[in-house]
């Protein structure tokens, strides 16, 4: 039965390397040779370091916590946008009485927040979901007591008034992807 080599090569022997002469590594008296200095080594092999020691950085306080910095896919950023235009569209209707305009300012930081979170490749999606999510959010505070089509209207209504709102969080989030998208071709580029 064969039996395969389980120990690990010494450091002086390679495979296929010529034996050495006997009278190699022997010093003048015929004793193993003293050296200060590692001879030259053949090429492709490399002197081992020791090991690095790692201490300890400097303490962070618990209360200085970076930002998040979520990536989120083109539908993670439509739904994040929608979900959180309706949550403030609620709570606007709740504390300000359906005020549209709280509704618009409030618009504009979901725009800046969306269009930084979403990933690199999906870039593009950043100015055609935050108009989706404006109607979206709309829907609690557009005025229509009584049925679909009183509603529907009210939404309507809501969407020609604030207009500037919508197109001013539209160019903010097309603006911060156009950035973002010439930051990236130029690093490309570079690297």
């Amino acid at each position: 039965m064969e039996q395969h080599r389980t120990r690990p090569p010494q450091p002086g022997a390679r495979r296929g390397a010529p034996p050495l002469p006997p009278q190699a590594g022997r010093g003048p008296n015929g004793g193993p040779a003293r050296t200060t200095r590692p001879g030259p080594q053949p090429r492709g092999t490399a002197q081992r370091r020791p090991a690095a020691v790692r201490r300890p950085g400097p303490a962070t306080p618990q209360s200085v916590r970076p930002l998040p910095n979520p990536r989120l896919t083109g539908l993670g950023g439509g739904l994040f946008c929608a979900a959180v235009m309706i949550v403030l569209g609620f709570l606007d209707q709740l504390l300000f009485g359906a005020s549209l305009t709280v509704y618009g300012v409030l618009f504009l930081p979901v725009c800046v927040l969306t269009a930084v979170w979403i990933r690199r490749g999906d870039l593009l999606t950043a100015p055609v979901v935050v108009p989706i999510a404006f109607a979206v959010g709309l829907l609690p505070v557009a005025d229509g007591s009584g049925g679909l089509g009183n509603r529907l209207m009210g939404l309507v209504t809501a969407l020609a008034t604030q207009a500037g709102w919508l197109y001013g969080g539209t160019l903010v989030a097309g603006l911060i992807a156009t950035v973002r998208r010439i930051q990236l071709v130029n690093r490309r580029r570079r690297g």
